[in-house]
């Protein structure tokens, strides 16, 4: 595996790097949603849908790493659309759409804003879908949308703050040595 994730660009090979932790997460969601949640939580394996491009971003950046960096979030973001249909907005899914913007923010330099330009308004498009999804694909009660919520906001959390010990201190240090054009 490390051999998979391995790039020559340190943003490209973090991204590579949690692009796995999320595919290898992905098996173990449907537990967590039978242990937490309950309910309809058999409706998680729609999200296996999103497993082969999380899965794909270490080769797509051996090709073009930008396009590898990119593909990381824009699988997200197209996770987070179906999650919301499977489980319905009130499961905080939509959440992990603030992961996705974060890694658009660090997993790009300066000179590269385009990119991240173009996931932000991919991430905002997705956004702006919450409430016409239409009725969920799963059945859950009040208490079972706030374990789902807390869940979700967790795991978001955790997340978040892998991303940003990878990117961000890769952003902070191209930064101070001004390396960031």
């Amino acid at each position: 595996m490390r051999r998979y994730a391995e790039h020559t660009d340190p943003r490209a090979e973090s991204c590579n790097w949690i692009a796995l932790a999320v595919a290898s997460n992905q098996p173990i969601y449907p537990l967590y949603l039978l242990w937490a949640v309950g309910g309809d939580w058999w409706v998680s394996a729609w999200t296996f849908l999103s497993t082969p491009f999380f899965l794909a971003v270490p080769a797509v950046a051996r090709r073009n790493g930008a396009a590898g960096r990119a593909l990381l979030p824009l699988a997200g973001i197209g996770n987070g659309i179906v999650s919301a249909k499977a489980f319905g907005t009130a499961s905080g899914v939509e959440l992990f759409l603030i992961a996705c913007a974060l890694i658009a923010l660090l997993a790009f330099r300066r000179s590269e804003w385009r990119w991240t330009a173009g996931l932000w308004s991919a991430a905002a498009g997705a956004f702006l879908l919450h409430d016409h999804y239409g009725a969920a694909l799963g059945r859950f009660d009040a208490g079972q949308y706030a374990a789902f919520f807390r869940l979700n906001a967790y795991s978001v959390a955790a997340l978040s703050g892998l991303v940003l010990l990878s990117l961000g201190r890769l952003a902070w240090r191209e930064r101070r040595a001004g390396m960031d054009g």
